[in-house]
Formats: C-alpha cells, structure tokens, sequence
C-alpha cells in the first residue's frame, strides 16, 4: 500500500496475477472433484484458495480467488465453462438493451463478498486483499462473443454498426462494475484492480470513442472508496490513455519497458509489472537477470509494484515462482537502498 500511495519502501513489493492457479498443488488439491463456478461461489474454499497461495509464495498482496464473467450472470447471461467461460445467450446485433438487467443490487454477488470477509479475517493485519473486476470493454467482449476471440469480430461490427447500443451496453455494465468493485472495498479489500485484459485489440481512436468513457467513469465513482489498479494488456500505445482513465496505479504488461512504460503514464502514477510471464519457465539464472533488470528499469522510484506482465500459466514450475519472490524482495532492497530517490 506504500507503492500504491508512492511512498518509500524497504524492498520494492510484489504479488503476481493469478497467484491462486492450476499451477499450485495447494490450489488442484482444493479444486479437487469441484466445477470452476462450483469452487469460486464456496466461499470456504475461495478464501481457502485465496490464503494458500499468498502462504506459500510469501507475496506481499492477496489477490480474492474469484472470475471476471462471473458478474454477467446477474445481468441475466448464462454462463458456463467449457473449461473457458462460455456465454450462452451473446449480446448481438439485433439485441436491446431490454435484453440485459440493471444491477440494482449487488446481493446475487454476495458469495464475493463473504470470501472477502473470510479471506480478511485470516489475513495478516500487514497484508492487503486486492479486489477485482472485468473492465466494462473486457466483460463486454465476454457477453457479445460469448467465447474467448482472436478477431473480436462481433464486439467490433456492434461498435461500428450499433453506436449507440454499444454505449448504453457498455454504461449498464461499468454501473454493475462500479456497485460491485465498492462492495468488494466496503467488504474488506485494501485495494482494487480492473483487468482490462482485451482491450489490446483496439486502436488508439476506438479506445477513446468506445472504452474511456465509460472506463473513467467507473474509476472516477470507485476510487473515493479505495485504490485502483488499472491494467490494460496487449497494446502499449494505449497506455496514455488508459492513464487518462485513472487509476492509482497503472499496470504495464511486457511488451513496454517499464522505464518508457511509467514516463508514457506520468511519474505522477505508481506502475504495477512487468516481468514476462513464460521467463518463468526458463532457469533460475535467467528468471533473476530479467527480473532484475525490471526492478532496474524502475530505478527505486517510489510507486513500483513488481508483478508479471499478465497471469502465471499452467504448467509453471511454483518453486521458481517461489523463487522470484526472493529475487525480487532481495534485489529489490538493494535497488532501493542505491536509489537517487531513497
């Protein structure tokens, strides 16, 4: 929380996107004979999730073990995993805004909400819990593909074709965001972080038209209750515009380095990343180069939060994700000691 406020730290903190994974065998022995959505509305064993894995990793943040779509279904889209999410009734062209709920109360959403209270109760008092959401372009795409997309042809041929229905679309669901994100701070999370984990498919004007507006709207509501994390991935020539939506903290995937990333956002901003994920496959001695070379890109500014450019993947090996915690909390000490800024 002193990176998020950019105050000095003794050691640059971290915490790593989907930390709480398949790659764990904490995690497959609590997900054991269990469907995803069955395991993320148990809040005994989300929270269980949740504290296992910031345990095990020694990571300065818990991240809440729950799913981006999962706040579609009170909106009224049936979802199910197979095993990705998958939408059964996609909002098209031809559909009304009729066709989608209001979200006037976020109680269906209540079993978040009570992995938030457990996971805090069984926290450290010294450890925050980051909450999180979908970004309203990044649920959107869910809802109108109804699958995951290379092309995003039905999100792009509604926004192009259908303005106007884009927009009251887009504002329904950053008005569900905003209700939901608060609720997760008033709940017990120290902090809050939106993916925005398809907006990379855009141009820098259809991003301004189509995702800031309604992307700074929900900022602009959530962050008077707590801090937000706003995190885009895939396309750095978006990056000053996703500062321009706000956030606290900016995350920054790897395809910038995060020196140019954090002048791109402003110095003003703390940054959260940025290490390549599948570096994390590679041996010991690679994974503390590149990492400290990010941790050098930073240069002990304060406001850096160290993590992965995106998710931990399946497969990965947890001792060397073990591992780059310590790299990072011992390097990160010196980084900072040596610091023009210290």
């Amino acid at each position: 929380m002193k990176a998020v406020r950019r105050e000095p730290v003794d050691t640059t903190p971290l915490w790593i996107m989907r930390q709480a994974g398949r790659y764990l065998p904490e995690y497959q022995q609590i997900r054991k004979g269990k469907t995803f959505l069955e395991f993320c509305k148990n809040p005994d064993l989300a929270a269980e999730a949740t504290l296992s894995a910031r345990e095990v990793l020694g990571v300065d943040a818990a991240i809440l073990f729950a799913d981006l779509p999962t706040i579609l279904e009170p909106l009224g889209f049936g979802l199910d995993y197979q095993p990705g999410p998958v939408i059964d009734n996609p909002f098209r062209i031809g559909s009304t805004i009729d066709d989608v709920r209001e979200l006037e109360d976020v109680g269906e959403m209540g079993y978040v909400f009570d992995t938030v209270r457990k996971v805090r109760k069984g926290l450290p008092d010294d450890i925050p819990l980051i909450g999180f959401a979908g970004s309203p372009f990044t649920l959107a795409s869910y809802a109108i593909e109804g699958s995951g997309s290379k092309h995003y042809i039905h999100v792009k041929t509604l926004m192009y074709s259908a303005p106007e229905l884009w927009h009251e679309f887009s504002s329904r669901l950053a008005r569900a965001i905003t209700k939901y994100l608060i609720a997760q701070l008033n709940a017990g999370c120290q902090c809050v972080q939106l993916f925005d984990s398809w907006a990379g498919c855009l141009g820098p004007n259809d991003y301004r038209e189509f995702v800031l507006p309604h992307l700074k709207s929900v900022i602009e509501q959530v962050s008077p209750h707590g801090p937000v994390i706003n995190f885009l991935t895939g396309n750095p020539a978006l990056l000053p515009l996703c500062a321009e939506a706000g956030g606290e903290v900016i995350g920054l995937d790897w395809r910038v380095d995060l020196a140019d990333g954090w002048k791109m956002v402003g110095h003003d901003r703390a940054v959260q990343g940025n290490l390549e994920p599948v570096v994390l496959f590679a041996e010991l001695p690679t994974i503390e180069a590149r990492a400290k070379a990010v941790l050098d890109a930073a240069a002990g500014r304060p406001g850096h939060i160290f993590n992965l450019g995106h998710g931990v993947m399946p497969g990965m090996n947890p001792d060397h994700v073990k591992a780059l915690v310590e790299i990072v909390h011992e390097h990160g000490s010196k980084t900072n000691a040596a610091s023009d800024f210290a």
